[in-house]
């Protein structure tokens, strides 16, 4: 099992350029596929005085978006230089959530930003909506990163269906790893269950053959997020696995969960499934 495409989101924010060197470096690293992607949103019509008015792009706006457009795919390539693998763009005059979350179904795993987004609300990537549109595993990128090589990998493991989806689609970064972790954190009370929940991934990991090197089940004073970005640094993870969205994401907007807070505030990497 592998990744044949990696499709990464080329933006206007100052981390793309790092972000795409990443996705390009897997590419290479699983001799995948590597799409560009990128979208520029019209302005939208409104409702005045019971009418409709549309102050779309005029025909010279939108041939000049075009060739902004074809710039940043010329930059792309630039950045990714010559190479044996294939490697497409693809830029369309829509929303970047709409080209991303259409575009996925090529591809097997999706690059994305999860640093502070553009002010341009026509050309920024809400990183949220694309984890719970895609439906492909998502790998979110702080802006401090430009390389990915996933030797310690710490699974952030909670007993639901998008932590389920989330081990399976990260396998082959699991195959490549040198130390795979899983921490669950459970309340006070709860180390039982949480124990018999990290034995029954050991094994499953086990039969794909991934050795896990440490599960560990805590449970602190602060809250999940916290303990997973902690042990993140102590262990110097390159690569943090979970599910997205677990709850709803009104419910973690709220209440505050862990998705919400890798979003804001993870030191690695995030692989991301819902």
């Amino acid at each position: 099992m592998s990744y044949a495409t990696v499709m990464v989101h080329v933006g206007i924010d100052e981390a793309s350029d790092a972000r795409v060197r990443l996705a390009s470096g897997l590419g290479e690293r699983f001799h995948a596929t590597l799409v560009g992607v990128t979208g520029w949103g019209p302005r939208p019509p409104f409702a005045a005085e019971g009418l409709v008015v549309d102050f779309g792009p005029s025909d010279a706006e939108r041939e000049a978006m075009t060739e902004e457009l074809g710039r940043l795919g010329a930059h792309f390539r630039e950045i990714v230089g010559p190479g044996n693998r294939p490697v497409e763009w693809r830029a369309t005059l829509d929303f970047p959530l709409e080209v991303v979350a259409h575009a996925a179904r090529a591809a097997d795993l999706i690059v994305i930003g999860g640093g502070p987004q553009p002010d341009d609300v026509f050309r920024s990537l809400d990183p949220g909506s694309v984890i719970l549109r895609a439906g492909r595993p998502v790998v979110l990128v702080p802006d401090s990163i430009d390389s990915l090589v996933p030797s310690k990998i710490l699974i952030a493991w909670k007993d639901t269906r998008e932590a389920r989806r989330a081990l399976v689609d990260a396998l082959p970064f699991l195959h490549e790893a040198d130390k795979v972790m899983v921490a669950e954190v459970c309340p006070e009370g709860g180390e039982a269950a949480a124990r018999q929940d990290l034995d029954d991934v050991t094994r499953h990991l086990a039969r794909h053959r991934i050795a896990v090197a440490a599960a560990i089940t805590v449970h602190g004073s602060g809250t999940a997020t916290d303990e997973i970005i902690r042990i993140a640094r102590e262990e110097r993870v390159d690569l943090i696995v979970a599910g997205g969205y677990g709850h709803s994401r009104l419910g973690e907007w709220m209440f505050g969960g862990v998705t919400r807070g890798l979003l804001g505030h993870s030191p690695a990497c995030c692989l991301l499934s819902h």
